[in-house]
């Protein structure tokens, strides 16, 4: 039941942040990172440092929201993706989402590099209730959505992987050999 519950939230997270793009019928008060013309959307990545060949992906997100914003944004909203380079840092994770919460006032992080860095402002991200979306690493600890209902993972964890591949190669190479490094 738990991981349905997760591919739930997983299914149901683009329309969420489709919603909150959705123009307000009362009072025209949005949440933090939310304007009639701009929706920000924070993210740190390894840039720099011992995971920067990654910062592809980052660098991709940000050209897919750029063609959004040439197409019209999302109900007239363009996307404001603010990207700081944490250089696969934990430290240097947490002071770039702090800055990203506290001064530029985004709506959600999404798309946060590892466990390391994301443990670093899982905490602080639940606390301050700020949306951690597509947390981008294998660990099981991301399904947790009773004691962290603000953070939702992305990829499958590595068991779960792991699994994959062994059913794979006990059905098409039952005689193959594995080696693991780790």
């Amino acid at each position: 039941m738990k991981h349905l519950t997760r591919r739930t939230i997983l299914a149901t997270a683009p329309a969420a942040i489709t919603l909150a793009a959705l123009p307000a019928r009362a009072a025209k008060q949005y949440g933090p990172g939310v304007t009639d013309s701009e929706i920000k959307v924070g993210n740190t990545a390894p840039y720099s440092g011992p995971a920067s060949n990654y910062g592809t992906i980052w660098k991709c997100e940000a050209a897919y929201f750029n063609m959004i914003n040439a197409q019209g944004g999302i109900n007239g909203r363009q996307i404001n993706f603010i990207s700081y380079d944490d250089a696969y840092s934990p430290p240097k994770t947490v002071e770039m989402t702090r800055k990203l919460v506290e001064q530029d006032q985004v709506f959600i992080i999404a798309g946060g590099a590892g466990t390391p860095t994301n443990t670093a402002i899982w905490k602080y991200m639940n606390q301050h209730e700020v949306p951690q979306l597509f947390v981008g690493t294998g660990a099981t600890k991301w399904d947790d959505p009773k004691g962290h209902p603000w953070t939702i993972g992305f990829q499958p964890n590595y068991q779960s992987e792991g699994r994959i591949y062994a059913a794979y190669i006990l059905q098409h190479k039952p005689d193959g050999k594995i080696g693991v490094l780790y």
